[in-house]
This record gives structure tokens, sequence and C-alpha cells, in this order.
């Protein structure tokens, strides 16, 4: 790794509040909107498979895999409450 990286000017505003625009002119990036955005993006990441190891890496995908089906196929109360009337 470069030990002669330097920091950025720290940002002042709120982010919630400036445009998608004017966050990328600031290079300001999102977390992932969701669980499995974020488990592709770990899939990806030399960095995670690095520290974890080959084998508690596949075990840790293959579970948050089967978390994320479990969470998708779930109803929810939100749902229960939007939709069930419209039946």
């Amino acid at each position: 790794m470069d030990a002669n990286l330097t920091l950025r000017a720290p940002v002042e505003e709120d982010i919630y509040e400036m445009s998608a625009k004017e966050r990328d002119e600031l290079e300001i990036g999102s977390l992932p909107g969701s669980l499995i955005e974020a488990l592709e993006l770990t899939e990806k990441s030399k960095l995670v498979k690095e520290a974890l190891g080959d084998h508690v890496f596949t075990k840790f995908i293959e579970n948050k895999r089967i978390e994320w089906d479990d969470y998708r196929t779930r109803i929810t109360d939100y749902e229960l409450e939007k939709y069930y009337p419209i039946l």
C-alpha cells in the first residue's frame, strides 16, 4: 500500500441534501442499497477474499445467499398492509 497517500478536504455539507450530480462531482459514493447488492460487490472483492481465506470466503458467500433467499421470499407486514386490502 502507498504510504504517501493524502486525504482530500472534508465535506462539510449534508450529503443527504445534495443531488446525485453534486455527490458525483465530489466523488462521494453510496453504500449498497440491499443485501444482494452488497453480496455481489463482496464476491468481487479480492481484499475480502484474501482477508477471510478461500474456505471462509466461500462459506460466507454461501450463507449470505441463503440469508438473501430467506429474506426475499418472506411477506412483510408492510406488504400485507399495503396489498392485502386490494385482494
